[in-house]
């Protein structure tokens, strides 16, 4: 790799050439996933994919009026101290968020890869086009709010929000709620059963965390290989997986974490009891609640098939340990 510092003139304009090139194809894969799901954004990158080419053509006249038309093969990743393009456009249902968030990062890059470039070139012509070039990309923030109020009409906007309400349940609300479901539901007679059986707090816990943790990695790749999202929209599969694991294992911890009451204490194993007890309720009510606001449940309809299920397993599981 090359320091910039390094660089001559030709080798500059070049390395700003095949990124305006790189970056313009970015932006429409970036249309081309939004394009669908939000078809006013997706206009805005693709004209922003313009404005790269136009960008790409100044340069290029500028190469071919100081150097000729051959193009060196040198690009940012061949110099030190380029900040690496992370590949998220190669992704499919990327949140809008992530999208938008990237494209001010690459601005704010390219920005100050023309202003540092501008400081050493000693040819005006070329300066003076880096220099335009940087103030460009410098504003480039409010040339893609031009953009958005040119194409995010009030309708637009509505519809776009509520498209990222569906897809803000179906990548994270449903997996997340699914795991807190199994791990809340799924741990209790388990948990309970050993309770009953031993009477004894850490054995408990020892069982519970293990039932817990099992749960957590067995949901996770479960939902990770049922679905890569290509069709659905439900976006990475690891990201999913790695959600419901999370909020399965969570979901087991929560009535686990009474039973590390020492067993030294007077009545401790009925105090771990009564606190995984409660714990439970609120895990289960919690579990009513999100299902009521964001899977469109009524909320005494998810109270009723939540608590309901729930009761009845803890009650199996006290049922077992006690006999």
């Amino acid at each position: 790799m090359k320091n910039f510092s390094d660089l001559t003139e030709r080798e500059i304009l070049a390395v700003a050439i095949s990124s305006e090139e790189e970056d313009s194809r970015i932006y429409m894969s970036f249309a081309e996933d939004l394009a669908e799901r939000y078809p006013a954004s997706a206009k805005v990158f693709e004209e922003m994919a313009e404005e790269e080419k136009s960008h790409r053509n100044a340069l290029m006249q500028m190469y071919d009026e100081r150097f000729g038309p051959h193009l060196p093969p040198i690009r940012r990743e061949d110099v030190k101290g380029f900040l690496k393009r992370r590949p998220v456009w190669l992704s499919k249902n990327l949140p809008l968020e992530t999208v938008r968030k990237e494209a001010e990062n690459m601005e704010y890059q390219a920005a100050r890869f023309y202003q540092k470039a501008a400081e050493r070139t000693t040819d005006l012509g070329i300066r003076k086009l880096l220099g335009d070039l940087a103030a460009v990309e410098a504003t480039h923030r409010e040339t893609a709010g031009r953009l958005e109020e040119a194409h995010l009409t009030e309708e637009a906007r509505d519809e776009e929000g509520k498209t990222q309400h569906r897809m803000f349940v179906l990548q994270y609300v449903q997996p997340g709620l699914a795991g807190l479901m199994d791990g809340s539901v799924s741990t209790l007679a388990p948990l309970f059963a050993a309770a009953f059986a031993t009477q004894n707090n850490w054995q408990t816990f020892l069982v519970g965390m293990a039932a817990s943790i099992g749960a957590g990695i067995s949901m996770g790749f479960a939902e990770a290989l049922s679905d890569d999202g290509s069709m659905t929209g439900r976006g990475s599969p690891w990201i999913r997986g790695t959600i419901c694991g999370f909020m399965t294992t969570l979901g087991g911890v929560g009535h686990t974490l009474p039973y590390l009451v020492p067993d030294t204490w007077k009545n401790a194993f009925w105090l771990a009891t009564g606190l995984a007890a409660i714990i439970v309720v609120i895990e289960l009510w919690a579990i009513a609640w999100i299902r009521a606001k964001y899977m469109d449940t009524p909320f005494l309809q998810a109270v009723f098939q939540v608590v309901v299920g729930g009761v009845i397993v803890l009650l199996a599981g006290i049922w077992i340990g006690a006999h």
